[in-house]
């Protein structure tokens, strides 16, 4: 009589403790989707932001590969990569100076100048064309060079 009467005790226990081993499952699943589509949209922004790095040393590379510097003008190079990614760069003047003197090379009175640029690359990278999104992303790359020339007013 005794075993009946614990086995009517415990009827239900099993009940119970399945479904809350059934609640702990569906939590630890739902957390992981949301850990796993948080990374995904990491992941994403990343990219974004890899292609706009990459779109900005392009605009550099293009447009100090077209030798086009103007001591009087700003060049100004623009281009789209992709349906997603555009880039506008720009090489303005800074400065002439005199070569520094002769153990340099040719140095002063020689004729001989360094005319002195600066290049700006500005690249942007978006997710969505036409919509803002908090993925769209911008680089942008100085760099400043120097070409030596005739010492002259212009180059």
């Amino acid at each position: 009589m005794q075993n009946i009467s614990n086995y009517m005790k415990q009827r239900g226990a099993a009940l119970v403790v399945g479904l809350i081993l059934l609640v702990v499952i569906t939590v630890l699943a739902i957390s992981g989707m949301n850990t796993a589509t948080t990374e995904l949209a990491m992941a994403r922004n990343d990219q974004n932001t890899e292609n706009a790095f990459q779109a900005a040393e392009t605009g550099l590379e293009t447009a100090l590969g077209q030798g086009r510097w103007d001591t009087l003008a700003t060049t100004t190079v623009t281009q789209t990569i992709t349906a997603n990614e555009s880039v506008s760069a720009t090489i303005q003047f800074e400065d002439s100076t005199l070569v520094p003197d002769r153990a340099f090379s040719l140095g002063v009175g020689s004729g001989i100048n360094a005319y002195h640029f600066i290049a700006t690359s500005q690249a942007q990278s978006m997710r969505d064309p036409g919509n803002p999104t908090d993925r769209d992303t911008t680089a942008v790359h100085t760099q400043a060079f120097y070409v030596v020339g005739p010492e002259s007013p212009t180059l």
